[in-house]
């Protein structure tokens, strides 16, 4: 936009005057239409003069009025839209007018990811040029648009990728064979392999589990267990490992369903050790704290960050003693300017011997007695006022509905329904530990990079979410072994690029203004036209892309 000041010096500092003269000075200026080159392209933009009362000056303001065609300005957007006839050709005008127009700003800065993180370097290294573009099809599919298999095509032939790789074979069964041809193969290894190597992936990796559903009735990997979903399906366990650092998953493994937290550890941790990794920290959720993990951490010497569970007599006996003094002020620090306990521990068990801090965090302790004590009450209620089946045992039945609060009650039946009371010392041992959690790790850690830590390992949380909504992985509509294991890699490759996506946007601040999904809306609306001639253009950008586009580094 280019803008001119013209200044005056009067006589007096008569402000009614001034703004008359410059008034009248603005009522003769009139607009003027220019050519600008930019890119070795030719726009027209109209220069408006306007009067700015603030600093008491006439400016100049530019408008886009369009790409220069045949000496005229013309605007792509509108000659979509009509039937009139646009011309232009390197050396001489010809009749050329819209006959396609393609789906293209949204994969902008997914492309410029692809690019960055060598995405489609590594995929071809292990694919056909064919087969590469067909999974990366796939896999923006997945962050752009989820849809069906059998939609696939319709949605590339409308973008512009059909442009960049042409003729594309995404029938149903062509995806369906190189979905399987992926499952049968190490190529999944492969590429994680590549991706730890270049991205220099090697300090704080943020590892997690969690469970991935389906109707299907063919796929073997499929068993019964621990759903995180509460979904009453068999499901396929799926670990992953994010890299802090760089906020993306790098590592994936896939198990049977009935495969719980603490028996993949030991295969995860072999597979970093293949993967050249060396002095990384694992960040862990609590589900992994047992014996055998905690040993075999040690034994590796291996740092971990890692919530402790009840489930051990040795932590419940610390956490006892911990009570006692917890709230001395020697103990009282501040973390993101709230107040908050800490005071160091070491939990000693036969295998080995590890340190830790117990937090207490007074605001979370009302937070979590108000919530306790609600929940408490509405389940009695619930309990007392649902009927008791004649044909059902009365104890399987209260199992069933209190779930996992059911250690807070004693019951019995009175003709059909339950009378419950609530056991006052299990609330009370719960409510003393309120407000009060332990960190253990290995390594040399002090109080706030445990906490820091652990409080950003929400990243796998998130990255699980993102895969299971947002790329639309669940419910699995795949029907063998093979392809379910080529899907998942296409959906990890998509999240991969969602998530580099959003932690651009967190990085330029765009996050302040648009969501993943709005910004790719956004730009969805730049598109590129194919003419007559055989040329292919791009429509104009709005404010708002240019404004995207900026703080993105991208360039149409």
């Amino acid at each position: 936009m280019c803008r001119c000041i013209l200044t005056y010096s009067f006589p007096n500092n008569n402000s009614k005057t001034i703004y008359t003269i410059m008034r009248l000075l603005y009522k003769r200026m009139k607009s003027i239409l220019r050519i600008k080159k930019i890119n070795g392209i030719e726009y027209w933009y109209e220069d408006i003069p306007y009067y700015d009362k603030e600093k008491k000056q006439i400016r100049h303001k530019s408008k886009y009025v369009g790409r220069n065609i045949n000496g005229k300005p013309v605007r792509v957007r509108d000659a979509l839209n009509s039937s009139d006839e646009i011309v232009q050709d390197e050396t001489s005008f010809v009749s050329s007018k819209p006959v396609n127009a393609y789906n293209y700003g949204e994969f902008l800065p997914l492309q410029k990811i692809v690019e960055e993180l060598k995405i489609e370097e590594y995929l071809g290294d292990l694919f056909n040029e064919k087969d590469r573009n067909m999974i990366l099809s796939m896999a923006l599919n997945r962050v752009i648009r989820p849809t069906a298999m059998y939609n696939l095509k319709t949605w590339y032939e409308n973008s512009v990728l059909s442009l960049q790789w042409p003729e594309l074979p995404l029938k149903s069964q062509n995806i369906s064979n190189l979905l399987a041809k992926v499952g049968n193969s190490d190529i999944p290894s492969m590429f994680m392999g590549k991706m730890f190597r270049n991205l220099g992936t090697k300090r704080t990796l943020m590892y997690d589990l969690t469970s991935l559903s389906s109707y299907s009735q063919l796929i073997n990997l499929l068993e019964y267990g621990y759903n995180r979903d509460n979904c009453d399906l068999p499901q396929i366990n799926l670990s992953m490992i994010v890299d802090k650092e760089k906020g993306i998953p790098v590592m994936y493994d896939i198990y049977p369903g009935s495969i719980v937290d603490v028996t993949t550890l030991k295969n995860t941790l072999k597979k970093i050790e293949a993967h050249g990794m060396e002095n990384y920290t694992l960040v862990m959720d609590r589900g992994f704290f047992s014996k055998g993990n905690i040993e075999e951490l040690v034994r590796e010497k291996i740092p971990f960050i890692m919530p402790a569970t009840m489930a051990l007599k040795s932590v419940k006996e610390l956490m006892s003693s911990v009570q006692k003094d917890i709230e001395s002020p020697e103990y009282l620090h501040k973390f993101h300017k709230k107040p908050i306990f800490v005071k160091p521990v070491t939990l000693e068990e036969k295998e080995f011997k590890i340190n830790g801090y117990c937090f207490y965090d007074p605001k979370r302790e009302m937070e979590e007695k108000s919530t306790f004590y609600s929940r408490l009450y509405d389940m009695k209620e619930k309990l007392e006022e649902t009927a008791i089946p004649g044909w059902r045992n009365a104890a399987e039945v209260f199992k069933e509905r209190a779930r996992e609060m059911a250690s807070f009650y004693s019951w019995k039946k009175i003709d059909d329904h339950f009378k419950i009371n609530i056991k006052k010392n299990a609330v009370s041992q719960r409510i003393n530990r309120m407000g009060k959690f332990f960190l253990f790790y290995y390594g040399e850690r002090d109080w706030v990079e445990c906490l820091t830590y652990y409080r950003e390992r929400d990243i796998v949380e998130k990255g699980f979410k993102v895969m299971k909504n947002d790329i639309q992985s669940l419910p699995l509509n795949t029907n063998k072994d093979s392809t379910t294991k080529g899907f998942i890699f296409v959906c990890f490759i998509g999240l991969i690029i969602r998530m580099k996506l959003l932690s651009m946007m967190k990085e330029t601040k765009i996050i302040e203004d648009y969501t993943v999904e709005s910004l790719l809306l956004e730009l969805e609306k730049i598109r590129k036209v194919e003419l007559q001639n055989g040329e292919v253009i791009v429509t104009e950008l709005t404010r708002k892309q240019k404004e995207i586009m900026e703080k993105l580094n991208l360039c149409a």
